[in-house]
Formats: structure tokens, C-alpha cells, sequence
């Protein structure tokens, strides 16, 4: 017994040095999530012993919204199926920021390491996880500097990107477009009164502006924001008092808000305007043929092909919010513009687009974005009636 007892007490210690010797996966934290310990530590994206995995998480919408989160959704799917990257979406159960903080944390702890996160109300989210996450790569759309601020967050980590952009140009070459072609009873439908759907706005009333002041149209427009981002009888209604009163066309700007103006242009022949993407197909499939004149459109699809581009071939660069525009006198290549789709007429001709587009981006013609002025301030020589919020 005297020689076996430290026989097998060596062979016990030897047995403790092989296996802790031979682990190839850390031990768990003791806050692992239920579902199991993440078997491979989180690196930064890009870096060579990590794989990438991209997750979308939608706003309070869903990816078939025909807007921000479908736009984002299948571009972010198409380049991940492209490149042989996996992706999936999550979806958080309600508009807070905490279901939207669970989907993040949800995403980070299944190893997705690039988050994709499109739209304003993601930056408490993002503020809340951010720091915490140090070697997964945020991806923001439309989440300003001042909405990073509100939220607490002042100082930008280098693993979170946000693309703003310069909706006040897009907006302004609807507006131009609209008049030009014709229309002078026109109407913008904001979702809310937030910076970008602002910058939409202002940006809509001077294109008009300018226009009406080169054609010598009286150019008049209603101006309303819905308060919510989604159509509704009320709104409808509101939209019905605007066509049957004489608006031509409606700018429906915000998400899916744009149903309220289709439901009420279909009664009447009126005309609308969509947003964020080109949305001739869906407004128009639902409403008639012919309906949707243009769209003032924001480059999310390019903006996710290079972030993830970026991000694959490790030349991604954090800790900016940058803001997007015009790079290019070819309409095309910009983060900012109207569809080749547009129902261009002698009036307002390609040609014209391009030459509009050359000279806001040569600096001839000047947009303003501050949203600390009113819409009535930039319709200088059109009459415009605010009406505030419908709801």
C-alpha cells in the first residue's frame, strides 16, 4: 500500500497536466449563454484564424418591408452568398432597445462577428453593446453622430462604421424632377420629424423651389409628417383630403408609410414619390402601373457591398461616422439620387438629370441640410402649408 498510494498519485497529477496541457477550447465564462459556450474566441474580423459571419438585425420593421430593411437584408444575403460567407437575420420581438440589444447579443453569442444594423433607432443599441464587443464589427446605416451623441456614445470605437447620407441632395432632385415634369400641386408625407426624413423634406421643397422659379410654375405643396413610419386608415384619410383637393403627387417619405399615400393616389390617378430605394415596382404593383414617378434613393445596397468588401479583405477602418454623397458627376456611382427608372419626359430628360447632377456636385447648386430651419423657410417662391403633425 506504502508504494502504491504515490504511484497512483503521480499517475493522477500526470493525468491533470495532460489535460490542461491539451485544451484547445476555453472554459466557458461563467455568464455563457444557455445555449452553450462559444467554442471559438471572437477576433477581429478580417484577421486570418477568424472565420467572418455577417448578421442583419431589422429595425422595427422586417426584411420585406420594401424599404431599409429589405434593401438591406438581401443586399447584405447576395454578397455573403457570393463571397461564401454564412449570414442570417434576427429580428427583434418589439421597437425597444432592449430586444434590440438581445438580438445583438443573440448574434455575438451564435459567432457572427459582423453586425449589420440599418436605421436611427439602433443607436441605444449600439451604444449599450458597442464597447462590450470590442473584436466584432459594427456596421450602422443611417445612424448619425447625433443620434450616437444622445445615446451616450461621444468618442467612436474602431470597430463601428455608421454611413450616413445626404438625403437633403436626393430629396432635391425629386423635388426639381417633379416640377420639371409637369406637377406644381405637390405634397410631402414624412413618416417622423427625425434628421434624415428632415433633410428628405427640406431638401424636396427646394428642389421645387428652384424648379418653379426656372419654369415660372406656381408650384404649391402640403407639407405633414404621420408621426410613425407605417401607413394607416387615419393617415389614409389625410392623404384622400390631399388628393381629392388637388395634389398631383406625394413625397411618401418613411418606411412604410407610403401605403397611405398609394391607397389614396389609386382613387384619384394621383402620382407618389417614393424613398430609400428605387420603389416604382412595389408601389406600383400594389396600386397601378404607372404610379411612382421617381424615387429619392440612398445607396444602401453600395454601401454594404464595400463595408463587407472591406471588412473581408482587412481594409475595414472604424470609428467614423461617414457621410455619404455625391462622388461622381454620373448619377450611378452616387450615394445619393433618383432611379434611370424615372418617367422622364421632354421636359425633364436623362440629360437634364445628368446635367443636374453635375452641378451639384461641381458646386453650382447648393442644398441646404439645416434642420434647425423650417420647411416653410426654403420655399422661398412656392407656397407651402405646414401642417405639422397628422397624428
Amino acid at each position: 500500500m506504502k508504494k502504491t498510494l504515490p504511484l497512483l498519485l503521480a499517475l493522477m497529477m500526470l493525468l491533470a497536466l495532460t489535460a490542461c496541457g491539451g485544451e484547445t477550447t476555453p472554459a466557458p465564462a461563467t455568464d455563457a449563454p444557455d445555449d452553450g459556450p462559444v467554442d471559438t474566441p471572437v477576433d477581429v474580423p478580417g484577421a486570418d484564424e477568424t472565420e467572418m459571419m455577417v448578421a442583419m438585425i431589422t429595425d422595427y420593421g422586417d426584411i420585406t418591408d420594401q424599404s431599409f430593411n429589405q434593401t438591406t437584408y438581401e443586399a447584405a444575403k447576395a454578397w455573403c452568398e457570393e463571397n461564401g460567407v454564412e449570414f442570417t437575420y434576427f429580428k427583434p420581438a418589439s421597437d425597444s432597445d432592449a430586444d434590440r440589444v438581445s438580438m445583438i447579443e443573440n448574434a455575438i453569442d451564435k459567432d457572427f462577428n459582423v453586425i449589420v444594423m440599418p436605421g436611427y433607432a439602433f443607436a441605444n443599441a449600439i451604444a449599450a453593446t458597442v464597447e462590450e464587443y470590442p473584436d466584432v464589427t459594427f456596421i450602422a446605416l443611417d445612424v448619425s453622430e447625433y443620434d450616437l451623441n444622445e445615446a451616450g456614445l461621444t468618442e467612436f470605437p474602431a470597430n463601428l462604421y455608421s454611413a450616413v447620407y445626404q438625403e437633403e441632395l436626393c430629396g432635391y432632385m425629386a423635388g426639381y424632377a417633379a416640377v420639371k415634369l409637369g406637377y406644381t400641386k405637390l405634397g410631402f408625407l414624412g413618416g417622423m420629424a427625425v434628421p434624415a426624413v428632415m433633410r428628405y423634406g427640406y431638401g424636396f421643397v427646394q428642389g421645387a423651389n428652384d424648379a418653379a422659379v426656372e419654369t415660372g410654375s406656381d408650384v404649391s405643396v402640403n407639407y405633414a409628417y404621420g408621426n410613425q413610419f407605417y401607413g394607416d386608415a387615419d393617415i389614409t384619410a389625410a392623404m384622400d383630403t390631399w388628393y381629392y383637393g388637388g395634389t398631383e403627387i406625394v413625397f411618401a417619405c418613411g418606411g412604410g408609410i407610403y401605403t397611405s399615400a398609394g391607397e389614396a393616389a389609386a382613387k384619384v390617378g394621383g402620382k407618389v414619390i417614393g424613398v430609400d430605394v428605387d420603389q416604382q415596382a412595389t408601389i406600383d404593383g400594389l396600386y397601378g402601373e404607372g404610379m411612382t414617378v421617381t424615387s429619392a434613393m440612398k445607396g444602401l445596397a453600395a454601401t454594404v457591398n464595400t463595408l463587407l468588401t472591406k471588412v473581408q479583405d482587412g481594409t475595414f477602418v472604424g470609428g467614423l461616422v461617414d457621410n455619404l454623397g455625391l462622388v461622381s458627376e454620373n448619377p450611378e456611382e452616387n450615394y445619393v439620387q433618383i432611379p434611370m427608372s424615372t418617367q422622364f419626359s421632354d421636359s425633364f430628360t436623362e440629360e437634364d438629370y445628368y446635367d443636374l447632377v453635375a452641378d451639384l456636385f461641381n458646386g453650382e447648386i447648393t442644398v441646404s441640410n439645416d434642420i434647425s430651419l423650417t420647411a416653410s423657410d426654403f420655399a422661398t417662391d412656392i407656397a407651402l402649408t405646414d401642417l405639422g403633425n397628422l397624428k
